[in-house]
């Protein structure tokens, strides 16, 4: 099969690079009864660890026990559901924790002194984005980002289906149509096909900032709220904690989302309720919000809306296929495919078997999995680049790390140093490889290089990827 996928923006320009940023099975939605999705997201935990080792690791999560909210017993009882559900899992099961011993005790509250840990992970959202989307280019796709479909026809046998990007329009014809637009599923339907759904999304803005590293220590926190909800707390880029998320009913185009002053203070509050040092709005480095596409389910209250999805499949003896994908989470992502996949295979010939369960993403081939040896190892070889240097495009390229540097093997050899760990040698390379275009695209998506620069760099950056895009930098 031919496939063309086209983006309105940047790939993972909205909510997929908006996320809180972890594989998990989604504890929480035990409260809910949601058991076919947490057993299906513990699943899929385990495949996408082994698919992207350089993207994807194991994190221990802590929650601190807080009197008055939800008992020990049903904690306890919520973990015993989860491990038993993961039984297949590489990773530690829960356990019960002292919370006054190292290295969980630091940077908490003294009042809190027992808790209960369990595993999960931490995913690099929008650079899992690229590596699916090199992954698929790779098999022959098209990937065309900054590419708006416009207009569609449908037929009895095919869609002709036009194109608009910054260089006009074009037309091509498929014999189906996929409609994963996220929170716009149903606006492409109405505004673009022509048709009213009969399904319909919730739109929840969530919203996740950045402060000063509040403890030591690699694990992260999931910390209990009085509303009921749970924040998530974890180290972020070595020298910060990234604390989130919110649930609030979006309003207006989801591209405009903005964090709102008191889903700031929302968050400081929650984190405050635990830490002995203080988060203010003051304190607050970076913040972002994305708008989750959800699927209606008849809940009013944003937290307990279902995190499933649905695929709804319109195909007749007289309707080009058309595929519509509302809700879903990013460690489902790769199941959710595969079953779309499964729902076209009724409507067309041609449709292949299952094969993505074992494969690997690009980056992905590192001996065991060891991006520390792996490191190691360019460090050897190439002794002019600092360790540090090294590790950050591993943990960003996986083995492409070593197409990134080329025959570079000293500092000097990089180009112009733009601050932190970024270079014009692997600004160059998401311009030629991963379809950057713009300096957002790589301080905020490519690296999170924009946290760590000073403004005068980040014009810097801008200046040197607009010469690029110009053809004045070679």
């Amino acid at each position: 099969m031919r496939v063309i996928l086209c983006e309105q923006g940047d790939l993972g320009c909205a909510t997929s690079s908006a996320s809180s940023k972890l594989v998990h099975g989604g504890l929480r939605y035990l409260e809910q009864l949601e058991f076919r999705l947490v057993a299906e997201a513990l699943a899929e935990r385990e495949v996408l660890l082994r698919a992207a080792p350089h993207l994807i690791h194991p994190m221990r999560f802590v929650m601190p026990h807080a009197p008055g909210l939800r008992p020990g017993w049903m904690i306890r009882a919520g973990l015993f559901l989860y491990d038993w559900l993961a039984r297949r899992q590489t990773l530690a099961r829960s356990s019960s924790l002292d919370l006054t011993r190292a290295p969980y005790a630091s940077g908490l509250q003294p009042q809190y002194i027992r808790g209960y840990a369990y595993s999960d992970c931490w995913v690099d959202d929008a650079r899992l984005v690229i590596a699916n989307a090199r992954a698929a280019r790779d098999a022959g796709a098209s990937i065309r980002p900054r590419t708006r479909c416009v207009a569609v026809t449908r037929l009895a046998s095919h869609w002709r289906v036009r194109l608009r990007d910054a260089a006009g329009e074009v037309e091509v014809s498929a014999r189906s149509l996929v409609n994963a637009a996220g929170p716009w599923v149903e606006d492409f339907l109405e505004h673009v096909v022509g048709e009213t759904s009969r399904d319909h999304l919730k739109l929840v803005q969530g919203s996740h900032i950045v402060v000063p590293r509040l403890y030591e220590g690699d694990h992260a926190y999931i910390l209990q709220n009085d509303d009921r909800r749970v924040i998530f707390v974890y180290p972020y880029e070595r020298e910060f904690t990234l604390i989130g998320t919110t649930d609030v009913p979006a309003q207006g185009d989801p591209r405009a989302c903005r964090t709102g002053a008191d889903e700031i203070q929302y968050l400081c509050r929650a984190a405050n309720r635990y830490f002995s040092r203080r988060s203010d709005p003051r304190d607050v480095k970076w913040s972002y919000c994305g708008v989750r596409a959800l699927l209606d389910d008849g809940a009013t209250e944003p937290s307990k809306i279902t995190r499933d999805y649905l695929l709804r499949l319109d195909a007749g003896a007289d309707r080009a296929p058309l595929l519509s994908v509302f809700g879903g989470k990013i460690t489902t992502y790769r199941r959710l495919a595969e079953r779309a996949l499964e729902k076209l295979g009724a409507a067309l010939t041609g449709v292949g078997m299952p094969w993505t369960l074992r494969a690997g993403l690009p980056g992905s081939d590192i001996p065991g999995a060891d991006l520390e040896s792996y490191a190691r190892g360019l460090c050897t070889t190439r002794p002019g680049l600092p360790g540090d240097l090294v590790r950050a495009l591993v943990r960003r390229h996986g083995s492409h790390a070593v197409d990134v540097l080329g025959g570079a093997a000293a500092v000097d050899e990089l180009g112009t140093h733009f601050g932190s760990d970024l270079y014009a040698r692997e600004v160059d390379y998401l311009l030629s490889h991963e379809w950057a275009a713009e300096a957002d695209d790589v301080m905020w998506r490519r690296t999170k290089a924009g946290l760590h620069l000073s403004a005068i760099e980040r014009d810097a950056l801008v200046q040197y990827v607009s010469a690029r895009a110009e053809g004045c930098v070679t």
